[in-house]
């Protein structure tokens, strides 16, 4: 229960001031999330993350005092990633091909899929972990809603907000599969994607 509630709300490290600094802790960061997807928690040690970000161990807990706070801010930085994701794709939706929609989708859910992995294997340990789903889910059923809406040039609807939670369980299914990228199965799962799309489209309101 401890860690769950340190989690949520985590003693505050030290905020980089310069540009190096900011790069360092992106690199803490990206290693913290390569660990915790792979092994937990719990099997983490913060010497194991300063050796894998290179990064002196006085520098890691200046940063982040503790491992929970660590966590508390890889789970932040894996929301900005996801809705940054998906309002870059979104900026592109309007006038695109379907092809081109479909591997923006795709690429978007391999790329995140270290980070949330990691995202998964912290959640529930924080108090609040059903709320970050659901708020989680909500922003992507949103941001997809507004994809297919600029891609086919209508307002969001009922039947976009539909296909969107369609859509997010294709691509998180695609996710799963773990397939090689340019491999046969990946590319009939962009095919998928784009015919689905194509097929949004096409519909009348």
């Amino acid at each position: 229960m401890a860690a769950q509630k340190s989690i949520a709300s985590p003693a505050a490290g030290a905020l980089p001031k310069r540009k190096r600094g900011h790069a360092r802790v992106e690199a803490i960061l990206e290693a913290a999330t390569a660990l915790f997807a792979t092994r937990g928690f719990a099997a983490v040690t913060m010497t194991e993350v300063a050796s894998r970000s290179a990064t002196a161990i006085g520098s890691l807990y200046r940063f982040f005092p503790t491992k929970e706070a660590l966590a508390a801010a890889v789970l932040e930085r894996y929301g900005g990633l996801l809705t940054g994701a998906l309002d870059e794709v979104a900026a592109g939706a309007r006038g695109a091909s379907a092809e081109a929609l479909a591997d923006l989708l795709v690429d978007m859910m391999l790329d995140l899929k270290s980070a949330r992995a990691a995202a998964l294997a912290l959640v529930d340990l924080s108090e609040d972990g059903a709320e970050r789903r659901k708020a989680i889910s909500q922003a992507m059923l949103e941001r997809l809603g507004a994809i297919l809406a600029a891609f086919s040039g209508r307002r969001v609807s009922q039947e976009t907000e539909t296909q969107a939670l369609l859509l997010l369980h294709v691509l998180k299914t695609i996710r799963a599969l773990d397939t090689e990228r340019g491999g046969p199965l990946d590319r009939e799962s962009r095919r998928l994607v784009a015919l689905y799309l194509e097929d949004a489209r096409r519909r009348e309101t």
